[in-house]
């Protein structure tokens, strides 16, 4: 399931489930546990993710063929985003394209297709229910009885405390949820040595130790990576409403940003979309 030609960093999630030499052992694991299924680890699985497509919106994803279905698995440690329906729409069918002779579209013989599925899998701080199902059709201004276009996603919490079944029927998952929370632990103790200090407790207490000898340097770097990204976000993002903030007093700008945010709630459309659009930020759209 190696690729060789990657040109995105990836995270600790993904090279668990999508890169690591045990990687089809990690993913099959995964795969039967959400199917109640038990392929063995001879079964053909084709790692077939989209290079810097999901990655760059702060999402870790691993995208599968495997059993005449696409996988498509994403890890989310911030809050849920609800527009992920349409995201995962976008991806799949960047998907089919790749998959797809581009002449098959205009066959007159039905072309088959493989069945797309979408899990995510959040690990956050929120709370957040055991199981929720995001439809693509809740983000439709008008609903009408036949939906003409449907995209569901499983969202799965596998925080420890939730008990989450998944965790007990598939071992490399509950082990990688048991990491980031020890990491998450680390790192508020020691900011400077957290990582580190997270890869040694986890080897000590049997958590992905295998994993974490071959590849301990390798993960922490992994790790440092995705904190250093998150923080360059963040801080893009406060300078860009601080900037926003200054400009909109004095051209009522502003002003005009949150009566524009106040419509978008009345129609139920996404904190992220209205962010995106008006420019602020989400706790100041949580207190409109």
């Amino acid at each position: 399931m190696s690729n060789l030609n990657r040109k995105y960093k990836d995270s600790v999630f993904v090279d668990l489930f999508s890169e690591d030499e045990k990687s089809k052992e990690n993913f099959l694991s995964l795969y039967n546990a959400l199917h109640g299924t038990s392929l063995p680890l001879s079964s053909p699985v084709e790692n077939i993710r989209l290079d810097n497509v999901m990655y760059m919106n702060i999402i870790n994803d691993v995208s599968c063929l495997v059993d005449g279905k696409i996988i498509v698995l994403a890890e989310h440690q911030s809050t849920i985003n609800e527009n992920m329906p349409l995201r995962f729409l976008e991806y799949i069918a960047r998907l089919y394209e790749k998959l797809q002779a581009p002449t098959d579209r205009y066959l007159r013989k039905l072309s088959k297709i493989p069945t797309p599925e979408f899990y995510v899998f959040y690990n956050g701080i929120d709370d957040y229910p055991e199981t929720t199902i995001l439809k693509l059709s809740d983000a439709f201004i008008t609903k009408p009885e036949q939906v003409p276009l449907e995209l569901t996603v499983q969202v799965l919490n596998i925080n420890t405390d939730k008990a989450n079944k998944i965790l007990t029927a598939c071992k490399p998952l509950e082990e990688y949820s048991l990491f980031v929370e020890e990491v998450r632990t680390q790192t508020q103790l020691d900011r400077e040595n957290g990582f580190t200090n997270a890869v040694k407790i986890c080897i000590e207490k049997g958590i992905l130790k295998e994993y974490l000898q071959r590849k301990s340097r390798e993960v922490i770097n992994m790790l440092v990576a995705e904190y250093d990204y998150d923080t360059d976000i963040a801080v893009q993002r406060e300078e860009s409403l601080r900037i926003g903030i200054q400009q909109g007093f004095s051209d009522g700008a502003y002003q005009k940003a949150l009566e524009t945010a106040k419509l978008m709630s009345y129609e139920n459309l996404g904190i992220d979309l209205i962010s995106k659009v008006t420019g602020l930020s989400v706790e100041e759209i949580k207190a409109l």
